[in-house]
C-alpha cells in the first residue's frame, strides 16, 4: 500500500510539474507573440531613418509635404479606451479617391509610408496611415494580430471619410499583418465608401501563422503549446489564434480585391496566398511576385507594383479628373 501511494505521489507530482510547465510555456509564447517591446522600441526610434535608407525617395517627398502643413495626425479612442493614432495626408489636388494603409506586425504607419507615396504622389489619393493597437503611437494592451484591429480600421475609414470631405472612394491595402487585418475587414458589414481592397502577404489565420513559427522557430509541434496560448490569449484579450481567421474573413468579401505575394517568402509562406485567393467570391486578381521575400515586393519590384496596383484600383475608384 505504501508503495502505490508513493507511486501515485510521484505521478501526481509530475502532472503537476508537467502541467506548470505547459502553462509557462504557454504564457512565454504569448509574452512572446503579442508583447515583443524591445523590438517594437528599436523600430519605432528608427523608423524614418531606415525608410529613407530603404526607399531614399521617401525624403524629398515628406520635406514638401510638411513644409505644406499636408501631413498631419489624428487620433481617436479605442473600444479600451486607449489613444489611437494615424497620419494622414490630402492628395495633390482635391478628389474623393482614397487609402487607408495599414503596416505590418511590429512595424507602424512610417513603415508604410512607401505605399502612402505610391498612393499619394503617383496615383493622386489622400492617404490615412493607422498605428494599429500597441503599434507606433497608438497605446494598448498587446498586438492583436488583425482581428480585433479590424474593427478600429473600420473607424479608420470613417474617419478619412470625414477629413477628406466625405463621400469618399476608398481602398483599404495592407502588408503582412496589415494584408491579414485588410482581409479581416473585407468580410464585415462594409461602409459604401469601400470600393476595394488589397492584401499583400498576408497570412490564412493567426493559428496558421503561429503553428508554422512554432515548427519554424522553435521546432515544437502545436499541441500542447498553442491551445494553452490560444486559450491564455482569450482569457487576457479576449480574443483566441482560431477565429482570427483571414480565410473566413476574406470568403464573405464582396468588393473586389487584388492578392500579391512574393514566391521567396519563407516568412508568410506563399503557400497561403493560393487557398486564400480560392476561398474570396467575386472580383478577384492575383500576382505571385517572382523572387520576392516577405513584404518586399514593393521594395523589388516598385514600378511594376504601381503598375498593377494602379490599373487595379482604377478599375473600382477611376480619376474623375482624366
Amino acid at each position: 500500500m505504501k508503495k502505490w501511494k508513493k507511486i501515485v505521489g510521484w505521478t501526481a507530482g509530475l502532472l503537476a510539474l508537467c502541467l506548470a510547465a505547459v502553462a509557462g510555456g504557454g504564457f512565454y509564447l504569448l509574452s512572446y507573440a503579442l508583447r515583443p517591446d524591445a523590438v517594437m522600441a528599436e523600430k519605432n526610434a528608427a523608423s524614418y531613418k531606415y525608410m529613407y535608407e530603404e526607399y531614399p525617395f521617401l525624403s524629398g517627398w515628406l520635406d514638401s509635404l510638411r513644409r505644406t502643413g499636408a501631413l498631419r495626425d489624428t487620433v481617436i479612442t479605442g473600444a479600451e479606451g486607449e489613444r489611437l493614432h494615424a497620419i494622414y495626408a490630402a492628395a495633390p489636388r482635391p478628389t474623393d479617391r482614397t487609402a487607408v494603409i495599414v503596416h505590418g506586425y511590429t512595424d507602424n504607419a512610417v513603415r508604410m509610408l512607401m505605399i502612402g507615396y505610391l498612393y499619394n504622389h503617383d496615383l493622386g489619393f489622400n492617404i490615412l496611415l493607422p498605428d494599429l493597437h500597441y503599434h507606433g503611437e497608438s497605446e494598448g494592451r498587446a498586438i492583436r494580430m488583425g482581428w480585433r484591429d479590424r474593427l478600429d480600421v473600420l473607424r479608420w475609414i470613417e474617419v478619412a471619410d470625414g477629413i477628406f470631405g466625405g463621400d469618399t472612394r476608398t481602398v483599404v491595402h495592407g502588408i503582412s499583418m496589415g494584408a491579414a487585418t485588410t482581409m479581416m475587414v473585407s468580410g464585415e458589414e462594409l461602409p459604401a465608401s469601400v470600393k476595394c481592397f488589397v492584401e499583400d502577404c498576408g497570412y490564412t489565420s493567426v493559428w496558421d501563422q503561429f503553428a508554422k513559427e512554432l515548427r519554424g522557430q522553435f521546432s515544437l509541434p502545436t499541441f500542447p503549446l498553442l491551445h494553452v496560448a490560444s486559450w491564455l490569449c482569450e482569457l487576457r484579450y479576449g480574443w483566441n489564434f482560431r477565429e482570427a481567421s483571414a480565410l473566413e474573413q476574406v470568403a464573405r468579401c464582396d468588393r473586389p480585391m487584388l492578392f500579391i505575394h512574393g514566391d521567396a517568402d519563407d516568412f508568410v509562406p506563399t503557400r497561403m496566398a493560393y487557398p486564400l485567393y480560392e476561398a474570396k467570391p467575386g472580383e478577384k486578381e492575383l500576382w505571385v511576385v517572382p523572387g520576392a521575400a516577405h513584404a518586399r515586393s514593393y521594395h523589388d519590384n516598385p514600378e511594376e507594383y504601381t503598375r498593377r496596383v494602379g490599373a487595379f484600383v482604377e478599375k473600382y475608384i477611376p480619376d474623375d479628373r482624366q
